[in-house]
């Protein structure tokens, strides 16, 4: 079966002899909206990002060749070399602190990529933090969210959480203090989607934005994310599902198996069913009717404690 449960809550760093382990965790939006284009041509987000227990590996040690060397391994892909968001994090880093240092930084890539679960910008602020706490830097929260900004929109989140709504390009964050437990069914297809094709096939609308916004607020000054978690809110649904529409098709299926209601992480493909933290039972029965009827791999996790 292409089942996984990953409910233990694991410290993000460990330290092993001589070298450093850092996870990475996954995320999830239990809502996103778009506010509209911006002169940039980018587009303002208003989303409610929230961290699972689904972790990429990054592993800091000293090197025996001159500069970073990075090692990519693990059951999912990811780009080698500098075309990687470690090897970018560390970089940029290592520019601004003005050091040099020899190090083998090594990934190994459990989250896929392409799926909305934000693996490459949580593996760059897994770097950030982890090299800044390797080499003892003296950088303070505000230059390492300055640099998580210029790696990318979502990698600041990863600096903060595990909950949080962020806006802007998702840069600026405001931490949500409400302790939302939750158990949660993430669903993987083999269908990936480019973020950037989902933004400009993307198609505005004002009303919905306007009531969508209305109603997320409320709940959050209620301290009911529950309530927006129901709700299901991801504005750039329409525009993943004309651009792959066997992911539509694919959705429909599952919530005729009475697994609802089901969300589509970010730009997708990952769609998640959200569940009381008590409902293990639920999600499993869930994961058995996946098995029987589609080819999807999916995991159990809860909401990540850091």
């Amino acid at each position: 079966m292409n089942n996984e449960l990953k409910t233990t809550h694991e410290e993000q760093f460990e330290v092993v002899g001589s070298s450093l382990l850092v996870r990475a965790p996954a995320k999830i939006n239990l809502s996103l909206l778009v506010a509209g284009k911006r002169p940039d041509g980018f587009h303002d987000i208003e989303t409610i990002m929230a961290k699972v227990t689904r972790y990429d590996e990054i592993l800091i040690e000293p090197g025996e060749k001159t500069g970073i060397e990075l090692i990519c391994k693990g059951p999912q892909w990811a780009p080698t070399g500098k075309d990687n968001l470690v090897y970018k994090a560390a970089q940029t880093l290592f520019q601004t602190c003005g050091k040099t240092a020899n190090l083998r930084i090594t990934l190994t890539k459990n989250v896929p990529a392409g799926t909305g679960l934000g693996s490459a910008s949580s593996d760059a602020a897994a770097t950030l933090l982890g090299l800044a706490k390797y080499l003892q830097l003296d950088f303070d929260q505000q230059k390492l969210n300055e640099l998580a900004a210029e790696l990318g929109s979502d990698v600041p989140f990863f600096l903060n959480g595990p909950l949080a709504l962020c806006k802007g390009k998702g840069e600026k964050i405001q931490k949500l203090t409400e302790n939302f437990d939750f158990l949660a069914l993430l669903i993987l297809s083999d269908v990936t989607i480019s973020t950037q094709k989902a933004y400009v096939n993307y198609r505005h609308d004002q009303t919905l934005y306007n009531k969508l916004k209305y109603l997320i607020n409320n709940y959050i000054e209620e301290n009911r994310i529950d309530l927006v978690v129901k709700m299901c809110a991801n504005m750039l649904l329409p525009s993943c599902f004309a651009l792959k529409k066997s992911l539509a098709e694919l959705k429909a299926k599952i919530e005729s198996l009475g697994i609802r209601p089901l969300c589509l992480s970010g730009s997708g493909s990952a769609m998640f069913c959200v569940l009381d933290i008590n409902d293990e039972k639920r999600a499993w029965s869930f994961q058995q009717e996946l098995s029987m009827h589609t080819d999807c791999k999916s995991i159990i996790v809860t909401n990540n404690r850091w």
